[in-house]
């Protein structure tokens, strides 16, 4: 019985000693910044001595909630907004030509097209866009005048400026999430269809009744990882507005972290907005969790 034991011992231990590179990645990496982070949301520091550290308690929350602070309206606003959109557009898009391609021949290579701008820079992407919506000689705006549209500044209106770069996210989420929910469709039986097929059930019917249930392990990943995406992405912006502009029309929290930490040396108060919206993602992926906590091929 010892000697079992001390076998098991053993082979435990040299199980953690194997694991014990990645749980030092993992604290590096993750754990350390992490702690380090939430430290400095409770305090003041230019982001150079860490000498210079002074402890100001809650005094960076209480400038993000004040009356005339931009962080709550529109920074947060314009964050949510942006994650709606985008997460809209690329779900309800991918959800079409995901189902659409699994009944197409070459599905392989539908399915590689819609996801090439996926594996593409960001940079590239949104300085694509950029010449897309010049207001001078701009591809869209050109497609406009034959139809007797007036041409439009989609990046200098604070009216479309947002609507604008939503477009680009969505469209750039397409790809990704139409790989997944693909993956998802090919895993539902035929036998679930053949039968629908025998009871005369419409295609419509067929969808709501079989396709989306089934699909929702698929569904509830891809809404939330892509929520999760929206809510921190910050590179489209910079790259197609550069500030946030017009004034803070498109600006997002992840791009008002960046300027407030490496632009104006304000790491705590950085931190303390990153601790904000680190609330809001747990919170709006708890309630997604929940919503579509049951369904799938499992549950029938």
């Amino acid at each position: 019985m010892k000697q079992k034991l001390g076998l098991a011992y053993r082979e435990g231990l040299v199980g953690y000693l194997f694991l014990m590179p990645v749980f030092v990645f993992y604290a590096i990496f993750l754990v350390i910044p992490f702690i380090f982070s939430l430290f400095l949301s409770f305090t003041e520091w230019g982001g150079f001595d860490l000498a210079s550290i002074r402890w100001v308690g809650l005094a960076n929350y209480r400038t993000l909630f004040s009356a005339n602070s931009t962080f709550l309206h529109p920074i947060l606003t314009n964050t949510f907004t942006f994650a709606f959109g985008t997460v809209a557009i690329s779900f309800v898009c991918a959800l079409a030509v995901a189902y659409f391609i699994t009944r197409l021949r070459w599905e392989g290579l539908w399915r590689t097209l819609y996801f090439l701008p996926s594996v593409t820079t960001v940079v590239a992407i949104g300085n694509i866009w950029l010449y897309l919506y010049n207001p001078t000689n701009g591809l869209i705006n050109e497609m406009f005048t034959w139809v007797g549209i007036p041409r439009q500044n989609f990046l200098q209106d604070p009216n479309t400026a947002l609507t604008s770069v939503i477009v680009v996210g969505g469209w750039l989420g397409i790809g990704s999430s139409m790989l997944i929910l693909s993956a998802g469709l090919k895993a539902i039986p035929e036998d679930y269809y053949e039968a629908a097929d025998l009871e005369g059930g419409s295609v419509w019917k067929v969808f709501l009744g079989i396709t989306l249930p089934l699909l929702k392990p698929s569904i509830t990943f891809v809404l939330i990882t892509s929520f999760i995406g929206g809510l921190q992405s910050f590179t489209l912006t910079m790259v197609m507005t550069r500030t946030g502009g017009p004034g803070d029309a498109t600006n997002v929290a992840g791009l008002e972290m960046y300027k407030q930490a490496f632009s104006f040396g304000n790491w705590g108060l950085a931190s303390a907005m990153a601790f904000v919206l680190f609330v809001c993602i747990m919170i709006i992926t708890a309630i997604q969790m929940r919503f579509f906590r049951q369904g799938g091929v499992e549950s029938y």
